[in-house]
């Protein structure tokens, strides 16, 4: 049984989602509190957080960079609120995926198996190389000196484009054009701020120097 926590007020859109999960083997827990739910991530291991962005106590918005300060837990954000800027925060703060409601619930279902077989390591060991970074594009998974990478799209697409271009420097324009998950008119310090992320991922498996270098007015390096 997956355990999956959901944040959302709208009870009763919460048990029909709990109940309908159930029968995927997917447990959801569900706190209408933020605060709350940010305590829960402390003492449960829970794979994967559904988050509504119109709350009590606090925005949505604001609670993904406090679970980012914590954890690398996937996040789908289940909003009813339709505006595009809503999205793009929530996707360069560090959301996984964004659900606009109402939506069925066997698209939720669709969306967290695709996020839990990314971010599960493959049983077939013999497919990961002896090499510091191992690309899998087909899986959107990034293997890092063999520990899969907890990546979200955004930061998958970054690190791909780096892996590609083998030592290359990437120009800061070329991770918005090169991208599907990150809005066109994304400032380029979004960019910076999700490079920050996919270093301190990196230095949590190796910190023995950085693996990404800044190259002054121009964009990022893989050493």
């Amino acid at each position: 049984m997956v355990q999956v926590l959901m944040i959302e007020d709208d009870l009763e859109l919460a048990q029909i989602i709990t109940e309908y999960l159930a029968s995927y083997d997917i447990e959801v827990t569900n706190t209408d509190s933020p605060y709350n739910g940010l305590s829960m991530l402390n003492l449960n291991d829970y794979k994967l957080l559904i988050l509504d962005l119109t709350l009590p106590e606090i925005d949505g918005l604001e609670v993904i960079p406090k679970v980012r300060e914590k954890s690398d837990i996937p996040i789908i954000i289940s909003s009813a609120r339709d505006d595009i800027l809503d999205k793009v925060m929530g996707l360069e703060r560090g959301a996984d995926d964004y659900l606009p409601k109402p939506y069925n619930p066997r698209e939720l279902q669709a969306r967290i198996k695709a996020i839990l077989k990314r971010i599960t390591p493959v049983e077939k060991k013999e497919d990961v190389k002896p090499s510091d970074f191992v690309l899998k594009e087909d899986d959107i998974q990034i293997y890092f000196k063999n520990e899969l990478l907890s990546l979200t799209l955004a930061e998958f697409d970054i690190l791909k484009l780096m892996i590609q271009r083998n030592g290359a420097v990437v120009a800061r324009e070329d991770f918005i054009y090169a991208s599907d998950h990150i809005e066109d008119d994304s400032s380029l310090k979004n960019i910076d701020v999700m490079i920050s992320r996919i270093r301190n991922k990196l230095s949590k498996v190796d910190d023995s120097k950085t693996f990404i270098k800044s190259v002054r007015g121009i964009g990022y390096q893989l050493l």
